[in-house]
């Protein structure tokens, strides 16, 4: 039987990461870093690509081989300690496409999240029966096994989330107004976003639809921020398939798309009113 497939983790992947530029420094083609340390190409390959986690000893030749100081060697070592360690998402991830997997993956050690959502509630504030129906909503095709393993992954997320994560979300009105699942359904989800605004690390702020047209049109995206070294992500989910851009001008092209929104969406308070008016007219 294989063993479970475990998402990459941010620590992983900024591992991954230093070892590419490491070697790059050094004028080495993967094959020759490879050759030199009688580590198979194909393993490393997936060790700089984030799909698999060193041995030590591997480690170490990597960074001798490298010409890395001690001191900094143990340093990277105790990352990829840390990167071992299991955790409450490799459960969690079971039976989960393999992007969404490794999106849970980063969500878990995110220190900031900045989530656009043009059609649905963030699934880090949906409530249980709200996301019942649009998980499957959004895809008719999904069967019912992968169905509950969703609903139960997002309640896990939420579960976990961690109180200091800076969470900054920007919803078109639209996510407001359609009834997903009915006027009791939508009562509790709204009552819910609004308790979620008045956390202190909790920023929502909607997108009117008297401000016309806006740069979040063209989809929902999320940005999320590691800190600590580790690259940010872009993270899209299609139809098609899941996205993750790292390079530096897709980042800033996101980024300054958020701003944009910011300056088009009303303030969070202006955002809590809005969503009692609607809450008032539904009772």
């Amino acid at each position: 039987m294989p063993l479970p497939r475990q998402a990459p983790t941010a620590r992983l992947r900024r591992l991954a990461m230093e070892l590419r530029q490491l070697r790059e420094r050094m004028g080495l083609s993967r094959e020759q870093a490879a050759d030199a340390t009688e580590i198979n190409r194909a393993t490393l390959y997936r060790i700089e690509t984030a799909q698999a986690r060193p041995q030590v000893r591997t480690l170490r030749a990597l960074l001798d081989a490298y010409g890395v100081p001690a001191a900094r060697q143990d340093e990277l070592v105790t990352i990829l300690k840390l990167a071992k360690e299991e955790s409450w998402l490799h459960a969690a991830s079971e039976g989960l496409p393999d992007q969404y997997a490794t999106y849970i993956g980063f969500e878990n050690e995110a220190k900031g999240l900045l989530n656009y959502e043009s059609s649905f509630v963030p699934g880090l504030l949906q409530t249980e029966a709200y996301a019942r129906v649009a998980i499957p909503g959004g895809d008719p095709e999904l069967p019912p096994d992968e169905v509950e393993n969703r609903v139960e992954a997002r309640m896990a997320r939420q579960a976990r989330r961690d109180p200091s994560l800076d969470l900054r979300v920007i919803i078109d009105e639209a996510v407001l107004r359609r009834q997903v699942g009915g006027p009791k359904i939508m009562s509790d989800q709204l009552q819910r976003l609004i308790q979620e605004s008045e956390q202190p690390r909790v920023t929502l702020q909607a997108i009117p639809f008297e401000a016309g047209i806006h740069p979040g049109m063209h989809g929902s995206f999320v940005i999320l921020q590691f800190g600590e070294g580790v690259h940010d992500v872009v993270y899209i989910e299609t139809s098609a398939a899941d996205l993750f851009l790292e390079r530096d001008k897709d980042l800033r092209r996101y980024s300054l798309i958020f701003e944009h929104l910011q300056s088009a969406a009303v303030s969070p308070t202006e955002t809590r009113d809005l969503m009692a008016r609607l809450l008032a007219d539904m009772r």
